[in-house]
């Protein structure tokens, strides 16, 4: 049998081919062939309904809680979601061949950046089928060929929908190997991914903290990605009590298991309603942890431990800590935050100013709910993850995130002499 190390050596050297094609191919090509790969999947749903029934079962079988359960399942409903979020994908500006900025040199010497796909994208992912179709769709828009490997669990849905997928690919005229499904579940696949180095440009890994750091800690190929969604709310002095308690509800429990949700709320100190709104998230269904001072503040607040405020929970459980003012709440944040998505609700615009521009994450927000921390919020269509690194891209990775640019200089003889 084959090795890990060698079938992940060998799709990745049939993607180079296929990232090629795809790099050369016209945005009107790109775009044909992923509304035929949304007409595939419309199609072959029965088929992907089938595959995902025998998943459901082995994994209720298996324990997998019924959260995890629930973002496996499909049905009619979630497949042509699935399908028209591919169609979407394909109605969005191309960003390849995008010019970034241009100038010319004293010399007369042209410079322009313009953007081209990375390559090959490995994407390691866990429960969610749709993953499949939309991490397809998105490296396929941006010209790059992808290497998925999705987990045990969707085992034979990611295979249906990828079926579907290549079909639709190959029926307009693209390379099947543009989107390949390593079909084992032996997890040293996902070893021989990360070790890639050369074959693979980029790993993007999407699932729970265990995976991203096996990623994180183990990848020799550059890795987009983030650990942990550990965002606060902070809600200064003057903000309208009104829309805190809504924002601040929303923020925590409109959905508990996204990384986008809060988990620390941070009162100032002088914020009259303070009492009000810890009551209001405690009597939405949350159950609160609070400092010294919150637990004074509402009699039956459990105190928090010290690693509440480095917890995600993914939970309705919220951690909550007054603070003297702006600048504590800044370092509050800079202290136990993780750099993804920290929010500000405030009336005064310079003190809102100050927080968008010191505080160092990923997405930033004044006067709006976390769970906005979404590339479909944010006109992006489907998401591949979100990062919270510095460098490349940041915030929701979409078609501009699964780009890089290179430099084109046109003249007219000039030399350096």
């Amino acid at each position: 049998m084959e090795s890990p190390a060698a079938l992940i050596a060998d799709m990745a050297a049939r993607a180079r081919v296929a990232a090629g094609v795809l790099a050369r191919a016209s945005s009107s090509d790109k775009e044909r062939t992923l509304r035929a790969a949304a007409a595939a999947l419309r199609d072959d749903a029965p088929a992907i309904l089938a595959a995902n029934a025998g998943d459901v079962a082995r994994a209720e079988a298996g324990g997998l809680s019924s959260a995890m359960v629930d973002r496996l399942r499909l049905d009619d409903g979630r497949i042509a979601a699935m399908a028209d979020g591919v169609a979407t994908v394909a109605s969005l500006a191309d960003p390849v061949g995008q010019v970034i900025d241009a100038s010319v040199r004293p010399n007369g010497l042209s410079l322009s950046r313009v953007r081209v796909p990375i390559g090959v994208i490995g994407i390691v992912y866990e429960s969610r089928p749709n993953v499949t179709a939309d991490a397809a769709a998105l490296c396929v828009r941006s010209g790059n060929a992808v290497i998925l490997r999705g987990g045990s669990e969707a085992v034979d849905s990611n295979r249906a929908i990828h079926t579907a997928m290549a079909r639709g690919i190959a029926d307009a005229g693209l390379p099947a190997d543009a989107v390949q499904l390593v079909a084992t579940t032996d997890r040293a696949a996902v070893g021989a991914m990360l070790a890639a180095e050369g074959a693979i440009d980029l790993i993007v890994p999407r699932g729970g903290k265990s995976l991203v750091a096996r990623v994180q800690a183990e990848a020799r190929v550059p890795v987009l990605a983030h650990l942990d969604g550990i965002n606060h709310v902070y809600v200064h002095a003057d903000a309208d009590p009104g829309m805190a308690r809504r924002l601040v509800v929303d923020a925590k429990l409109r959905r508990t298991g996204v990384c986008g949700a809060m988990e620390t709320l941070v009162i100032d100190r002088g914020f009259a309603d303070a009492a009000t709104l810890v009551a209001a998230l405690r009597d939405a269904g949350c159950e609160v942890r609070g400092d010294a001072d919150v637990v004074r503040l509402l009699p039956g607040i459990a105190p928090a431990a010290d690693a509440d405020w480095d917890t995600e929970y993914l939970d309705a459980i919220a951690s909550v800590a007054l603070v003297d003012g702006l600048d504590a709440a800044i370092a509050h944040i800079a202290r136990h935050g993780s750099h993804h998505t920290d929010a500000i609700v405030a009336t005064d615009a310079g003190v809102a100013e100050r927080f968008l521009a010191e505080v160092d994450s990923a997405i930033v927000l004044w006067n709006a709910s976390t769970q906005f921390a979404d590339g479909g919020e944010f006109g992006l269509g489907a998401e591949i993850g979100i990062a919270t690194g510095r460098l490349h891209a940041r915030g929701p990775v979409a078609l501009e995130g699964l780009t890089t640019y290179k430099w084109i200089g046109r003249g007219t003889g000039q030399v350096r002499g």
